[in-house]
């Protein structure tokens, strides 16, 4: 019951469990980077992220079920032995009938699955389904499944792996770790990997790994160039499906659709308000189109006697790969259209207060004070613009007027306005008007920088 020091070992070992049984979805994805392992006994381990705070395992114990409730009792013990908390996310409903009263669970999503085996009478009952495959083989696209050596190495494993740099690129969010991470080349002889190409150019993948125990098979990613033609995606689905079929599988899943189903009233909340960073209403309707036969609850299990606010922010940890601060600024620097709106938004009632201001104390003179009236209304229609349509040299242009603004405004503040504070709020006021700028340049920057990288990898 300790933790194996050899990562070749433990990756070997770990595979032959999941070999004999793997049933969560979650389970090949531990053999992929990132994880630690704690084995209990010689026939089942825990697959987990050290977050500094908690030990937060990927998915269920991979064990016997009569295991299980062992398995989970050992691994919390031995966290908390190492001055841990510890979780598991992305649990279903077997663990709970095999752990009793041991752990506690939260709702965090649904997971639709599928019976291959029915897919054609799904295709038949559903027109547009049919019509999205119509479009995309109309336009050229083809898909054709990847043999382990073309995975490996070679001119379509270098496309793949464009493409998934691309589809990283182009998400609002810093990349993301844990079980959302994007490793398409783990394993290559046991996962499988189809790719839909366009005049023999790849356009996008779809990664299917096994689930050993269930007969079944999880579509883990599915990536797409900006260039793809519409009905990609499906088709890719489709082929996966019917190479399913053709397998014998009756089991297949595209994995968790996180905060849907019968959430509690705050984790809506969380949904809607997080929307503009995460489209997870989009994700799960593209995963119900498909027509799923079932879906089941997916839960963040604790134990009983562990705070659940401290478990959600310690599985949040293991998501974002090195915490909550340095995530944000890493997502801050990509300048995500969300806080580009708040930005202009901001500017509104910004350039207002500018006009009420008294000019003589805070600005000096009516030229100076219109002066900044008036950049700040261009500043925010230029925003407007951008935030419209993609104008590359008006985003330079203003990350250049912003960049001027918060070196000018410093400047001014330092001349003229605190000698002439008079009290906190003004020297609130004083530090807003300096660091807005400057943070507002940051994203700026990191917005034309993005769009950049995404420009050159279209090209």
């Amino acid at each position: 019951m300790a933790i194996a020091p050899a990562p070749a070992e433990e990756r070997a070992r770990v595979l032959e469990l999941v070999s004999r049984h793997g049933w969560n979805a979650t389970a090949f994805q531990t053999l992929e980077s990132g994880y630690r392992y704690f084995f209990y006994g010689s026939d089942a381990c825990v697959a987990f992220v050290d977050t500094g705070g908690a030990w937060v395992a990927a998915g269920a114990p991979i064990a016997k079920p009569e295991e299980l409730e062992r398995a989970v009792a050992a691994f919390v013990h031995a966290a908390r032995a190492a001055g841990r908390r510890a979780c598991f996310f992305a649990t279903e409903q077997r663990l709970h009938a095999s752990t009793g009263e041991a752990l506690r669970s939260l709702i965090i999503g649904e997971q639709p699955t599928w019976d291959p085996r029915a897919w054609p009478t799904i295709l038949a009952r559903h027109r547009s389904l049919r019509e999205q495959l119509r479009r995309s083989r109309k336009k050229g696209v083809t898909v054709r499944r990847l043999e382990p050596a073309e995975l490996e190495q070679g001119p379509t494993h270098e496309q793949v792996a464009r493409i998934a740099e691309r589809w990283l690129s182009s998400r609002a969010m810093a990349p993301m770790g844990f079980l959302v991470r994007l490793e398409p080349f783990a394993f290559p002889d046991r996962r499988r990997c189809f790719v839909a190409e366009v005049d023999g150019r790849v356009v996008a993948f779809a990664g299917v790994i096994p689930v050993p125990l269930r007969r079944g098979w999880f579509l883990e990613d599915l990536a797409r160039d900006a260039s793809a033609p519409n009905g990609t995606s499906e088709l890719l689905v489709d082929a996966v499906m019917r190479w399913a079929m053709l397998e014998g599988s009756t089991w297949l899943t595209l994995g968790l659709a996180p905060l849907a189903g019968d959430l509690p009233g705050w984790l809506r909340l969380v949904r809607h308000v997080s929307g503009a960073l995460y489209d997870f209403e989009g994700l799960q309707s593209y995963k119900a189109k498909l027509r799923p036969s079932a879906w089941s609850p997916i839960f963040l299990s604790y134990p009983v006697r562990q705070s659940l606010i401290l478990s959600v922010i310690d599985a949040l940890s293991a998501f974002t790969q090195g915490g909550f601060l340095r995530f944000a600024w890493r997502s801050l620097l990509r300048g995500p259209k969300v806080v580009l709106r708040a930005l202009t938004a901001l500017l509104v009632p910004w350039t207002l207060l500018l006009a009420l201001a008294p000019t003589a104390r805070v600005f000096g003179a009516e030229w100076v004070k219109w002066g900044w009236v008036s950049f700040d209304v261009a500043l925010a229609l230029a925003l407007f613009r951008v935030l419209k349509k993609p104008a590359p040299r008006l985003l330079t242009a203003l990350c250049l007027a912003v960049t001027a603004d918060a070196v000018v405004t410093t400047g001014e503040a330092l001349f003229w306005n605190l000698s002439r504070a008079q009290g906190l709020f003004d020297y609130l006021l004083i530090a807003l008007a300096c660091s807005a700028p400057a943070l507002a340049a940051i994203v700026l920057w990191g917005a034309r920088h993005h769009r950049r990288r995404l420009a050159q990898s279209k090209a």
